[in-house]
């Protein structure tokens, strides 16, 4: 028998950790100028994090048997969801987002944790011999232990750990779920943003054009779906400007086209689902109901937009699309990271030389920023290396889970690479300053070491 430890992947997870470390440490030299060590001041106390960490990791590795993670699974999990219902009530709010408790000196963030017991249970519940994806039943339990966290954690005003949920999509895809619900997600976006930086009608034709395309896709007859649907798209393009024909207060001059196109578009909708009855053709049926949840969403965006999204969250939400410019305001921080990273050339100004970073022009540096601090100082070899290290993290996380013979860590390693890529929201993974997300991070990834490890040993 053969102990076999991934050492590459606890390679590249140190030198993460401690590249981060010393970034965190330029990013407060301008405020609080003091040694790295120094235990009044974040890279200080990063660094007692960092060692808790390792003992974490350490533990879980060598001492933690690695099918405990599986028995323990389920109740883990429940846990973890009481302490997110139960920061709602009793945590205190950090930059708008309620979801932090505090205990002294010392912050805690349950969504962070949640991301590892999420990964457990859709491990041990997607491993089960008689679980299949593609079965309604099992779709709905798999989809049900991811969502009902992440609707809590919205819940929290936490909008960017809630989406990474968003990415067990991927895994699910892994596991057999159908190409195309991934290609409906996509199109949800598209109609999202098309909606809000053009207009409704615009998207409804979106829509019918990439429904029409989805339809002869499948059937095997793409022409004789996208000629005539392309003809009438183009018809109706011309709609607002007949419209415009009308007298100026009229009830036609103000109609808007989308309600045109939708409400034709209904009329005919029964034709359709009769014809997907007639022929047994489910795909058509589904394809005729995503038609209409698209309308639902396109026209329902707005409100979406104006009554269940936070002030904060819209302006955001404007200056990501380019609906309008806010340096000053809302996209001061991405602004200014912008202008450090740029600054930083091919191989940076030098290690604590970033005068962005210098006269703190980046608020939250250490934390959701830190990566303007490596390319400042660092520059784009600096910035390259670091996109490469988490490339490689997850290739071999990827690779590693490929190669299990268990159903349980295969899942869980790609649920592990799915909560290491980076969304907008939330700390770089590792490099960022905060004891919570580092502790959360390296248990995720130690788990997976330790069931790799456990996996290899008889090889």
């Amino acid at each position: 028998m053969r102990q076999s430890l991934d050492w590459g992947l606890v390679a590249i997870y140190l030198a993460l950790v401690l590249f981060g470390w010393i970034n965190i440490y330029a990013s407060v030299q301008a405020e609080e100028p003091s040694g790295i060590l120094d235990m009044s001041v974040r890279s200080g106390k990063q660094f007692i994090w960092i060692l808790t960490a390792f003992g974490l990791g350490a533990l879980i590795v060598f001492v933690i048997p690695p099918r405990f993670w599986e028995s323990a699974a389920l109740p883990m999990y429940l846990g973890v969801m009481c302490l997110l219902v139960g920061v709602i009530f009793l945590g205190i709010e950090v930059k708008g987002s309620g979801s932090w408790f505090e205990f002294g000196p010392v912050r805690f963030q349950p969504a962070e944790i949640s991301k590892i017991t999420t990964s457990l249970l859709l491990a041990l519940v997607m491993s089960q011999s008689s679980f299949r994806l593609r079965k309604m039943r099992d779709f709905i339990i798999a989809a049900s232990v991811v969502g009902i966290p992440m609707l809590v954690i919205l819940a929290e005003s936490e909008t960017g750990s809630a989406l990474v949920y968003l990415g067990f999509m991927f895994m699910f895809f892994r596991e057999g779920m159908s190409g195309w619900v991934l290609t409906l997600v996509g199109l949800a976006i598209v109609l999202f943003i098309v909606t809000m930086t053009v207009s409704s009608f615009v998207s409804v034709l979106v829509l019918a054009g990439c429904i029409a395309v989805f339809i002869g896709a499948h059937s095997g007859r793409l022409w004789s779906w996208l000629l005539p649907a392309a003809l009438v798209i183009a018809a109706l393009s011309f709609l607002p400007r007949l419209l415009g024909l009308f007298p100026e207060g009229s009830f036609m001059a103000g109609l808007n086209p989308a309600y045109i196109v939708a409400g034709a578009a209904i009329l005919s909708l029964p034709s359709f689902l009769w014809k997907a009855y007639r022929e047994k053709d489910n795909f058509l049926a589904l394809s005729t109901l995503a038609f209409v949840a698209g309308l639902i969403m396109v026209f329902s965006t707005d409100f979406i937009f104006n009554n269940v999204l936070q002030d904060h969250q819209r302006s955001r939400i404007e200056v990501l699309l380019g609906m309008k410019e806010d340096p000053m305001g809302v996209g001061y921080n991405v602004n200014q990271s912008m202008i450090a990273i740029g600054s930083g050339g091919l191989v940076g100004k030098g290690f604590l030389h970033g005068t962005q970073t210098a006269y703190g022009f980046v608020p939250e540096q250490s934390t959701d920023f830190i990566f303007c601090t490596v390319g400042e100082e660092w520059g784009f070899l600096g910035c390259l290396l670091v996109i490469g290290l988490y490339v490689m993290m997850i290739w071999k996380i990827v690779r590693d889970a490929e190669h299990g013979r268990s159903g349980f860590t295969r899942i869980y390693g790609y649920c592990v690479a799915v909560g290491l890529m980076p969304v907008i929201g939330i700390p770089l993974p590792l490099m960022s300053y905060g004891g919570s997300s580092l502790w959360a991070f390296t248990i995720l990834i130690f788990i997976f070491i330790a069931l790799d490890r456990d996996e290899k040993k008889y090889f």
